[in-house]
């Protein structure tokens, strides 16, 4: 007996790398009249008003999924199940919050900014993470390869997470769930915010929670600008409330010119790129042919998009 082959469609436009995922992963490329899955490389502008309804499963491009909440892209498809890209580029970002952290340690934009030699005056303000206490606020696919990234360099973890599971790793300390964060921040000498972006963590890192960190805490956003009250933590770089910010994303985002972010030496502020396109492209590549091949199987799928959660 012969067994019809999983048919899975692309979107918004055909792509190479995707469709020898989708046959790495065991199924066949198709049309989407025909398809019971898509994988959309893509925004939700453009994003089907009806799909098919032999399609159960669409997989999408991105990690975060906020624009696709406010698109109602999910409210017209109640029955379909959709998986996002977290946890796809993790590995990259990780190593971009890792470099951030390790550079307002190490007092790095001041020595950038240096032309004479300040040996002397620099030497009260340059740490380390050995002995640290490092707070990873959304330890998912993301806060776990950093938690992995931090080990070697003997820092301790407190680990911040919805459940409060106990994540099993030597450098954790300990696991919060997230209805307890407020106990985190008088407890750690610096913070990673790695949390999606709902409208339950908009501000999750406001006055008051930079208030209780240490005048040498470093406090990096690798997630979405919205999760940090810019205003607030512009107020506390200048008032020296805490050491410095690492933000590889901002609010507003793209970060306009002339913003006091731009100028206070205590703060390092990346475009967006934790994740660049030639890193991003092959990791979507990777993430679609394993969840292909779940989806063929019978298998629960990688980062399925919990609705009520928003994430």
């Amino acid at each position: 007996m012969t067994v019809e082959p999983v048919r899975i469609a692309l979107g918004p436009e055909p792509s190479e790398l995707l469709a020898r995922a989708i046959t790495d992963g065991g199924a066949t490329v198709s049309e989407l009249g025909q398809a019971r899955a898509l994988i959309w490389d893509g925004g939700p502008a453009g994003f089907p008003e009806r799909l098919p309804e032999g399609v159960a499963w669409v997989q999408l491009f991105s990690a975060g999924v906020e624009d696709w909440f406010d698109s109602g892209v999910f409210d017209r498809h109640p029955g379909v199940v959709f998986t996002s890209a977290a946890g796809a580029f993790a590995r990259s970002v990780a190593e971009h919050a890792l470099a951030l952290l390790l550079a307002g340690v190490r007092y790095l934009p001041e020595h950038l900014r240096a032309r004479s030699w300040r040996q002397r005056e620099f030497f009260p303000h340059v740490g380390t993470l050995r002995g640290a206490t490092v707070a990873v606020v959304g330890a998912g696919g993301i806060g776990r390869e950093l938690i992995e990234l931090l080990a070697p360099l003997g820092a301790r973890v407190l680990a911040v997470n919805r459940s409060g599971r106990a994540i099993s790793h030597p450098a954790v300390v300990e696991t919060v769930p997230a209805h307890r964060l407020s106990e985190v921040w008088s407890r750690t000498d610096h913070v990673v915010v790695a949390a999606p972006a709902t409208p339950a963590t908009r501000h999750l890192v406001g006055a008051r929670e930079l208030a209780q960190l240490k005048p040498t805490s470093w406090v990096i956003n690798i997630a979405r600008g919205g999760l940090i009250d810019t205003d607030a933590l512009v107020a506390a770089l200048r008032a020296g409330v805490i050491g410095g910010a690492g933000l590889d994303v901002t609010e507003p985002e793209p970060l306009p010119d002339g913003h006091p972010l731009w100028e206070l030496p205590n703060a390092i502020v990346t475009p967006h790129d934790s994740n660049p396109p030639r890193l991003r492209t092959v990791a979507f590549a990777e993430h679609v042919a394993d969840n292909v091949a779940r989806f063929v199987a019978g298998r629960e799928l990688n980062a399925r998009i919990d609705v009520a959660a928003g994430y």
